[in-house]
């Protein structure tokens, strides 16, 4: 590992230019709704800022998942986020299952 979790920072509303904080090389991400403290989602990526991206309504990238898209701006004024970045992805990938995975079920997406 080569960091640190980040402090909690609110995910952006790029509507108004704002900009994720998150290398641009390989880590994890975790995000939660900042009034309530539930986790919402976690993952990792070669690429963590342009994943995360992916995750506003009108992101860019390859995910395809709506149903996160839609909950990140049904509540993108409570969300939060911090990351961590790594030296590989397959660092990433070991440290993402041994932080998440027994606890994923605690997440609104799991997976």
């Amino acid at each position: 590992m080569i960091g640190r979790w980040t402090e909690w920072q609110r995910f952006p509303d790029p509507s108004i230019g704002g900009f994720i904080t998150a290398p641009f090389g390989p880590g994890c991400y975790e995000l939660r709704r900042g009034d309530t403290k539930q986790p919402v989602l976690f993952g990792t990526a070669g690429h963590v800022a342009y994943r995360m991206c992916s995750l506003h309504p009108d992101g860019k990238g390859t995910r395809n998942n709506e149903e996160k898209r839609a909950y990140v701006g049904t509540h993108l004024s409570q969300i939060e986020y911090r990351v961590i970045a790594h030296a590989s992805k397959e660092e990433a990938k070991k440290f993402e299952h041994d932080e998440f995975w027994a606890k994923r079920h605690s997440y609104v997406f799991p997976t």
